[in-house]
This record gives C-alpha cells, structure tokens and sequence, in this order.
C-alpha cells in the first residue's frame, strides 16, 4: 500500500518563538488553572448534551490491547503473572487464578493518560504548582486522582489521514492548525467548547501493517501551533493514536512542545497511544464523527498518569 510524506512541513519553532506561543497559550488558558485544569469544561450540562450523541448504542473501544512483549517501541513492556493451582490440583474444589501486572505507563505503545503532574517545564507543573511535589514516592498534587469519577463528554474524532487521502502519515510529519480545520469541513462536524478532541494521524495502522519501529526517536504528531485551534475551541481533552508529539521535534530546545504547551500551560490531560482504526470505519458508515467517550482511569492517587480504555459510544 502506497504511503505519505509531505515533502517540506510547516516551519520549526525556534526557543524564542516557542516561549511566545508558550505565554499566549496560557493566557488563554488562565480558566482552566485550576486543579482540574481543562475538565472544568466538562460541566454536567456539556455531560448531559453529550449523552444526545447517543443513537445507536454501540460501544467501541480507542485502546490497543496492553501489549507483554518486548520491541523496538516497547522495550519496557508490561509484565503480566498468573499464580492458581496447575493440572490435577484444580479437578475438585475450590481455586482461583490470580494475576499480577506492572507497567511502564508514559511508554511508546500501551494506551494512556498522562495526568498534569505529568510534565515539569522551568520548575513548575501546570498553574505554577512547585516541581517539588513530584518525589519518587509519588506526587501529591495535580495527579491522576483529579480524574477520579470520570472524564464523560462529547468526543470528536478529526481523521487526517483520511483528509490527504492517504492510509496513514509518515513519521516526522506533522498535524497543523489548518487539518485540523480542514478536517472539520470534510467530516462535517465542528469541534466546540468542552469536547475530547482524538486527532488520527494513522499510527496504529502503519504500525500493524509495516510492524513496530522505534517511536521514541521518529513519529507523527501535531505542530506545536496546532495548540491554538485547541485554545479556540476550549477541549477538555486531547488524545492521539500516537505521542501527539512528532519526532524529532520541531522546537528548538524542547523535545516534547505539544505536551508542554497542553499539559503544562494549558491544563489538558492528554491521551497517547489510542487506536482509531475500530472507530474510524464505523464513522465513516454512519457519516458521523461526534459520539459519547466514557474514559475511566484507575484510582492512583499519587501516580503522574494511568493505563485506560477510553470507550466511545455511538
């Protein structure tokens, strides 16, 4: 299958030029500086007007399956035990299996939210929150826990791949503010204040067809200023079916500028390492790109970012 990669992309961002996008950035966010950051969107009357997405009642998963083996994207991959009586021992009575796991969270392949302790830029954490409340025993402020009962609102799905035409975009490329837009016009749906915007750029399918490469040094995500189409639009959230950062990176000096503008000064839980390629196709059926998402992260109360399975329901 043919590929894609733009010959010349937008313009990298030199230190100067990302501190100035960094400040407009978040002072547009100054309403989401709180302790939730960007869920203060999420009030229950966006909640209700988000379940009106609902006409068919199909549920469909955006994570990939937790993945046990080691590759060039996973060297670190979660370790799964099973303890339970073997064989012969399990023929009468009663007995339970039981497993274990333990998982690198914030690693290049398993689905996940990174909580707004998640990113230390110049000191700080999001809303100037001291660096000093991220210690090795875990972090006591901005964690995970602020998602506790849910992150529930009206989820969008803008699918770039589909926009150039093309199966998926090579690594290094980049997403910019005007596919973002010009998306919502193919796909004709409008992405408005409060809603969990997913950005496909064809990760996981380039990856199923061509195999794992090593992610962490080459892969697609959005431009840095593709953050201001976010701030426009005031999401609650933004997740990817990659890093939702592209590398190598576009900005002199930072290597992750897209979490560090949404996270940091934006206040937005992001979601790496989804998979569209269940969702897209039924979308595509339907002619609708908008659904109910349903995100459940587990109860970590220090940790900076939990494993999930965000659920889209049609």
């Amino acid at each position: 299958m043919a590929t894609h990669a733009r010959p010349a992309g937008p313009p990298g961002l030199t230190e100067d030029e990302f501190g100035a996008l960094y400040r407009r950035l978040l002072a547009r966010a100054a309403w989401a500086a709180g302790a939730r950051g960007a869920l203060d969107a999420l009030t229950p009357a966006r909640v209700v007007a988000a379940t009106r997405e609902v006409r068919t009642g199909r549920t469909i998963t955006l994570a990939a399956p937790v993945e046990i083996r080691p590759g060039p994207d996973n060297p670190e991959p979660a370790r799964h035990t099973m303890s339970g009586p073997a064989g012969s021992d399990a023929a009468r009575g009663l007995h339970f299996a039981r497993d274990g796991f333990a998982m690198n969270v914030h690693g290049d392949a398993d689905s996940h939210l990174d909580a707004l302790c998640h990113v230390i830029y110049d000191g700080t954490l999001h809303g100037g929150v001291p660096a000093s409340t991220v210690m090795a025993g875990g972090a006591t402020a901005l964690t995970v826990e602020a998602a506790r009962d849910g992150i529930v609102g009206r989820g969008v799905l803008l699918d770039i791949p589909r926009l150039r035409g093309v199966p998926w975009l090579e690594p290094g490329d980049h997403v910019t503010a005007d596919d973002l837009t010009a998306a919502e016009t193919a796909q004709h749906v409008r992405v408005t204040d409060g809603d969990l915007l997913f950005v496909r750029v064809g990760h996981r399918r380039r990856r199923a067809e061509l195999g794992a490469w090593h992610a962490a040094g080459e892969r697609v995500g959005l431009h840095p200023s593709a953050l201001e189409f976010l701030a426009d639009r005031r999401v609650a959230v933004l997740g990817g079916d990659g890093n939702n950062d592209t590398a190598p990176s576009s900005t002199e000096g930072v290597d992750f500028p897209v979490h560090v503008l949404a996270i940091h000064a934006m206040g937005l839980h992001l979601l790496d390492y989804l998979q569209f390629e269940d969702l897209a196709p039924v979308c595509e059926a339907e002619g609708r790109w908008s659904f109910l998402c349903v995100i459940a992260p587990l109860r970590l109360p220090q940790a900076t970012g939990s494993p999930v399975n965000p659920i889209a329901v049609l």
